[in-house]
């Protein structure tokens, strides 16, 4: 098992023989737009290394498009249900196209953030613990009752989160009792679930994964700083409110564990190709699991480009990698 970030600069694509790459970005969720800016910068950046790469939507004429001209593999830069719980997966599957990334049986599990939340603990990492509650028994049984049992049992303050979905979308931290409902009120307009995680104060870090062929590797972990003290949508998506630093500031064997712990998470999960770990990083050096990303962020200014930048790659010829390794498999 690798755990730090392989010395070799991954081979670039073969510029007489260009890998024909169909990029799908778009998608019809909460997170279109942040899709859209992904793919368009993997598009950029894979042609920028000698690969022939298209951005597709996923409609109705992605199929027939695929069949009509194969593409030697496919990237999938959506975000939300649409990349990331399977089912898209799962369809290029039954159609034979290959992609880069974890299988649909993989991302399911790690789509849903309590399931893959009791992976993790099982396998002897660490994670804050939590309650999901789905809105039908926050209904049924009564909010006020249920709030109090929740409060009792993980105390102040709480993190409040979509069960699903990315983007940091529906998250809150809430630090007073009367606040909790409305949060809860405003989660479920993300999903049927809310996830309710106790606090934990720390650095919080994206720790990358890739695998070129010999394994899982960790890539240089980015620390996250946002001026409100959360990382939420906002912060994530408006400029000037949330610094990073890559590589993170964090002591050398504290960056050795949070790399060990990212993949951990990536192998016990089933995850393949690329994965994108978030993790709150204790005062004390522990390093707590929160949620894993199937297909992470891939803007200009998104964290897995980051993490590859400070490692000292190149963004655009770590994809090509991906890509053409999918591509000899297929063949």
């Amino acid at each position: 098992m690798s755990e730090t970030a392989p010395a070799a600069e991954p081979a670039a694509a073969d510029e007489r023989h260009p890998l024909r790459a169909v990029v799908l970005a778009g998608g019809l969720t909460f997170e279109r737009e942040v899709s859209l800016s992904s793919g368009t910068q993997v598009v950029e950046e894979l042609t920028r290394a000698g690969v022939d790469a298209e951005l597709r939507d996923a409609d109705a004429d992605l199929l027939p498009g695929l069949a009509a001209a194969p593409a030697d593999a496919v990237f999938i830069a959506l975000h939300g249900a649409t990349g990331e719980d399977g089912a898209l997966r799962a369809v290029l599957d039954l159609a034979g196209v290959p992609y880069v990334g974890s299988p649909a049986a993989a991302c399911r599990l790690a789509w849903d953030k309590p399931a893959a939340k009791s992976v993790v603990r099982t396998a002897g990492l660490t994670t804050p613990d939590w309650v999901a509650l789905p809105h039908s028994t926050f209904r049924e049984l009564g909010a006020g009752a249920v709030l109090d049992l929740m409060v009792a049992r993980l105390g102040l303050p709480l993190m409040v989160k979509p069960a699903s979905g990315g983007s940091a979308l529906g998250v809150q931290k809430v630090s007073r009792v009367e606040d909790l409902p409305a949060a809860m009120v405003s989660c479920f307009a993300y999903g049927d679930t809310v996830v309710v995680e106790r606090y934990v104060e720390g650095v919080e870090v994206a720790l990358a994964v890739i695998d070129l062929g010999e394994g899982p590797v960790a890539l240089p972990a980015v620390e996250i700083e946002p001026e409100s003290g959360v990382f939420d949508y906002s912060s994530r998506y408006s400029p000037g409110l949330t610094e990073y630093h890559a590589p993170a500031r964090i002591p050398d064997d504290v960056a050795a564990r949070a790399a060990e712990v990212a993949v951990r998470v990536h192998e016990v999960l089933g995850l393949a190709d690329l994965s994108r770990t978030d993790a709150i990083i204790t005062p004390d050096g522990e390093v707590h699991f929160l949620e894993v990303n199937v297909s992470p962020g891939l803007t200009e200014t998104s964290m897995f480009p980051m993490a590859v930048e400070a490692a000292g790659y190149d963004i655009g010829t770590v994809l090509g990698r991906l890509l053409a390794r999918r591509a000899e498999k297929a063949g």
